[in-house]
């Protein structure tokens, strides 16, 4: 705690907290740790978020995708010593209907009405999904239930790349839609690091006639190795060029870090000069990348008021 006073305390004497938030906002994401090393980490770099303002902090689901063991009591811990916004991801495929409108009461208790509500996997192992005959079968299903309840502000999940399990592109978006129609007012995206192809599906998305606001998931790379297990198991791309930028660079260098925060810069910048109002930023708990992004905006709103 004493360290929370000390960082908080040098944003509001440097002022950094009264000045105007950048044009473009940040949410950062991040995911319940494992371990008390790990969760001393989190809890530094939380400290360093929340200095940063972000629009919300959300938390991913806890391992096997559930919520009750971690993202309930990292959520109420974030919001109780910080009182920033935050957002529970909310997952259904490996709970019962009962199961997710109970713990679906228990955010309301807490004061957490910021929900993302996705599907979620199916448990390792288990082969394609199947829905369980006593869950709510899909992410719409799961966002029409809480909307029905009324008082939370749903986000759900979108795909420039379209969804590893959907049959087409058209399909991925009709099912897009529809999870707005059941309640959703924000389109959060998968990490791309194609921007082109991120600024087509925002298009696509307008074209539909899909009424959400638009928001890129951005993902700072800390570590290539890892990204590249990470798209493998979500369906993510890895453009040729990024791929060459890191060929033959070692993991934890500093040239690997100036090329991560090079190429985060380009896109942030990218998207902002293209009117994204705001940015999702998968932080995998690490604030060095996502707080470069602070300043990349903070400096591009000064350079604009010149």
């Amino acid at each position: 705690m004493s360290g929370q006073a000390s960082t908080l305390s040098k944003a509001r004497a440097a002022g950094w907290l009264d000045e105007p938030l950048p044009p473009v906002q940040l949410s950062i994401e991040v995911f319940p740790p494992k371990g008390p090393e790990a969760a001393a980490r989190l809890w530094q770099n939380l400290e360093l978020f929340v200095a940063a303002r972000p629009r919300f902090v959300s938390v991913t689901c806890g391992a096997g995708g559930s919520g009750e063991v971690g993202t309930y009591p990292l959520a109420v811990a974030i919001q109780e010593r910080f009182g920033v916004p935050v957002a529970a991801h909310l997952t259904c495929a490996s709970a019962s209907r009962a199961e997710v409108d109970a713990l679906l009461a228990r955010y309301r208790a807490a004061g957490i009405t910021r929900i993302v509500a996705l599907r979620g996997d199916p448990p390792k192992g288990s082969g394609p999904y199947r829905p369980r005959p006593d869950a709510y079968p899909y992410a719409v299903d799961l966002v029409r239930a809480i909307a029905r309840e009324g008082g939370f502000e749903i986000s759900v999940a979108g795909y420039p790349e379209v969804h590893p399990e959907a049959p087409s592109a058209e399909f991925d978006l009709d099912n897009l839609k529809r999870k707005v129609e059941a309640g959703a007012v924000r389109i959060i995206t998968q990490y791309c690091f194609d921007t082109d192809r991120l600024l087509r599906f925002r298009d696509a998305i307008h074209r539909a006639g899909i009424a959400s606001e638009f928001v890129p998931g951005i993902m700072p790379i800390h570590s290539f190795a890892q990204i590249r297990r990470f798209s493998e198991a979500c369906g993510a791309s890895i453009p040729t060029w990024l791929a060459d930028l890191f060929d033959g660079v070692a993991e934890g260098s500093a040239v690997h870090g100036m090329i991560a925060a090079t190429v985060v810069a380009e896109q942030v910048r990218r998207l902002a000069a293209e009117g994204i109002g705001a940015l999702h930023v998968y932080a995998l708990n690490r604030a060095e990348l996502p707080l470069a992004i602070v300043q990349i905006l903070k400096a591009a709103r000064t350079g604009a008021a010149r």
